[in-house]
């Protein structure tokens, strides 16, 4: 799942391009760097709340001067750092998006080539990903937990599926522990990672999926404009009975991403929702 934000821009980002915050939306700017660490190395949860160290604010730069120790032959190092925190407001302790983060990200998606200076586009393009990610991680928070064996057995079930499914992406598991390795990216990251993806794609379907009606007359319109101009051509044009199906789904799909589109955008816009911007990139 990828939610594009299309609102945020820091004045004194690297990238060439801006963007405006609505004005219920708070956006700070402060600067603060970590020591050199090997990516990979030390416990931290990556990507959304797993990229966030939950701690009190005011003693952000002070609690996260942590010293990582040992590295990895084959994992680059890096200079870690705080890059944005986000809060909803529903929370008094932001998440914390860090630059691991942003790199592990982009290492997660197969079809980018994997580069160990990211371009400033990149990030900022992925780091805007993370902050919708995580709003809605913490929306979903909100919403008690299913805490029974058979729950929690389906919900670890579900994380292994989509390793699983990612590992096929990168074509197969061995290129995907390849591709883990050059960032700094565990196996214990990995699956926290996946953990808080399983967790937004069953609220996304639970506020979502079930209000997302496709009728007859849309199933038809769809036909027609993909098919339609297809006939008297000479080419094999399938009966909508065969396509109808593949049709619903494509649409249902695209009212989702809608809504969810609309509901992000929301949840930015609320009084209380802030993302302070700690690092530009």
């Amino acid at each position: 799942m990828q939610i594009e934000n299309r609102k945020l821009k820091t004045a004194n980002s690297s990238v060439a391009d801006s963007s405006t915050w609505t004005a219920n939306t708070s956006v700070r700017v402060c600067s603060f760097d970590f020591v050199d660490r090997p990516s990979g190395q030390g416990e931290r949860c990556p990507e959304q709340k797993r990229a966030v160290f939950k701690l009190q604010f005011p003693l952000l730069a002070l609690c996260l001067m942590l010293s990582f120790v040992g590295a990895s032959a084959q994992a680059q190092t890096v200079t870690d750092k705080a890059v944005a925190s986000v809060t909803n407001g529903s929370q008094t302790v932001p998440d914390l998006i860090t630059y691991s983060d942003l790199i592990w990200q982009l290492a997660l998606e197969p079809g980018r080539t994997c580069t160990a200076q990211p371009a400033s586009q990149d990030l900022n393009q992925v780091l805007k990903t993370l902050e919708d990610q995580m709003l809605v991680l913490q929306e979903a928070r909100k919403l008690p937990l299913a805490l029974t064996p058979d729950a929690q057995k389906d919900f670890e079930d579900t994380v292994k599926k989509r390793r699983d499914e990612l590992a096929q992406a990168f074509g197969s598991r061995e290129r995907l522990e390849e591709r883990m390795v050059r960032v700094g990216l565990t196996s214990d990251h990995l699956d926290a990672i996946l953990r808080d993806r399983v967790t937004m794609e069953r609220y996304l379907d639970f506020r979502f999926r079930a209000f997302a009606l496709v009728s007859p007359k849309e199933i038809s319109e769809r036909y027609e404009k993909e098919y339609g101009r297809l006939r008297n051509s000479g080419r094999i044009v399938p009966a909508l009975e065969q396509v109808r199906d593949r049709i619903e789904r494509d649409l249902m799909e695209e009212k989702i991403a809608e809504e969810i589109d609309k509901f992000v955008d929301g949840v930015r816009e609320q009084p209380g929702t802030e993302i302070v911007i700690l690092n530009p990139v």
